[in-house]
């Protein structure tokens, strides 16, 4: 028997999880589908899904374990959370940025949200950028912090000439 991680993160699905899943493990590395279940008979007259839909989906993004639940239409996601992913470029802020965009609301976020196609919200963020943000010079951090906010993807070399005192204006 294979060791349970102590917390695990269930996303409710109305009746995509497998699509979703199938999707997020495409964009990251290190990822993987673990199991699924499937619905039977037991419980149809509360659970209302078809004998043999896909229940729920065990997988692995980044060695981080998640299940997906196709639990139907009562529940949505909403901004209230997000999964962070951390960035060590821009180079790769531009491609998880661009694959989780795809079919989602990238252009209704700032400060690096975006609402993929499934509704759930994902921050895609330089690391250096929570280190500017709790420097003690505060006009630094404060030039960082207004830099973030004009912006929708976060670019590395706009938030660090904030930063630095080189640009104030942005586009």
């Amino acid at each position: 028997m294979a060791k349970i991680q102590k917390i695990t993160t269930n996303l409710w699905f109305d009746n995509n999880a497998e699509d979703a899943v199938k999707f997020y493990t495409s964009i990251f590395d290190r990822s993987k589908i673990s199991r699924m279940t499937c619905y039977g008979k037991e419980g149809q007259e509360i659970h209302k899904m078809p004998e043999g839909s896909v229940m729920t989906v065990e997988f692995e993004l980044e060695g981080q374990k998640f299940v997906a639940l196709n639990g139907g239409p009562i529940f949505k996601f909403s901004e209230a959370i997000s999964f962070i992913v951390n960035c060590e470029s821009q180079e790769e802020i531009d491609h998880y940025w661009n694959k989780l965009s795809q079919g989602g609301d990238a252009n209704a976020q700032q400060c690096g949200w975006l609402k993929d196609k499934f509704g759930l919200s994902w921050q895609i963020v330089p690391t250096i950028l929570s280190d500017m943000l709790a420097n003690k010079d505060q006009k630094k951090s404060q030039r960082a912090m207004k830099a973030m906010l004009q912006m929708k993807k976060l670019d590395i070399e706009q938030l660090e000439e904030a930063f630095e005192g080189k640009s104030v204006v942005m586009h």
